[in-house]
């Protein structure tokens, strides 16, 4: 249950280990649309020399777009790097796209829907191969397909993405990046829509946007209280030998809320402030 990425510009190797450092949960090694076409060579160097050894936090690489010229260099270099925790793809369309880079690549595996057939494909592209670890949206390419002009639009798709992820047994997908870094209330303001469609946790492009994510999917004080009280009768119930679980309040509980209620209190805990 990981609440943050934070994205590097994989042309930019002073600013990795400051990435590892900055309190995301795990870092993104970008080679696709954060480096010009000129640079690509040194970006794919700077990363693979990174990933030579492991890092404190998980590092994923995003590599080119695995129809482009870009993608066979992008995986004989940084594949089987011991500091590689997995590669983001972009720009993906099709399930047999994912299954056929999976052969070439034993890391798990995060596709990334940003086109109109993708959106369609969620499921299948979700259900591709057993590496495919998560999957999620790159909303700026999405929007330019679909004519979307702001979040509202989105929210169709956000919703079809957190049910092609829950139906494959996925981990519920993490948001898109928020372009304006200098908003903090309206980053947060979007990671509570998401969260509310499903999201967990968001990606950043900026340091400064890590706590704003963390406070917007942390659970609430009410939350957790709630959820403590639900496991304690529980294990009430479990000491009774009852079957049944009956809240103070008069509601049953059954195993999906019994499940929710250890992921709140699980997120809570490893977010304490």
């Amino acid at each position: 249950m990981l609440l943050t990425w934070l994205y590097v510009p994989g042309d930019r190797p002073d600013r990795f280990a400051k990435a590892v450092a900055s309190g995301a949960d795990a870092v993104i090694l970008d080679l696709e649309d954060a480096v010009v076409a000129g640079r690509k060579a040194y970006a794919r160097d700077a990363v693979a020399d990174f990933l030579a050894q492991e890092h404190a936090v998980p590092v994923q690489v995003r590599v080119n777009e695995l129809t482009g010229p870009d993608v066979a260099a992008d995986l004989a270099a940084v594949t089987g790097r011991p500091g590689l925790a997995g590669l983001r793809l972009p720009k993906v369309e099709s399930a047999d796209t994912v299954a056929s880079l999976a052969g070439r690549a034993d890391v798990p595996l995060h596709p990334l829907v940003e086109s109109a057939l993708g959106l369609e494909a969620a499921y299948a592209i979700a259900t591709a191969h057993p590496a495919v670890a998560s999957i999620g949206l790159g909303e700026a390419d999405l929007r330019s397909d679909l004519g979307v002009s702001d979040e509202e639009g989105l929210a169709w798709a956000r919703g079809r993405v957190v049910v092609a992820a829950r139906a494959a047994g996925l981990a519920p997908p993490a948001m898109s990046v928020y372009a304006d870094v200098a908003d903090a209330d309206g980053l947060a303001a979007s990671c509570r829509r998401g969260r509310r469609l499903g999201f967990l946790g968001r990606a950043a492009i900026h340091p400064r946007q890590l706590p704003v994510i963390v406070e917007a999917f942390r659970p609430a004080e009410r939350e957790v209280a709630r959820a403590a009280e639900l496991l304690a009768a529980v294990a009430e119930a479990q000491q009774r030998d009852s079957g049944t679980v009956v809240l103070p309040d008069g509601r049953f509980a059954d195993r999906a809320m019994v499940a929710a209620a250890r992921r709140t209190v699980d997120l809570a805990a490893r977010y304490a402030t």
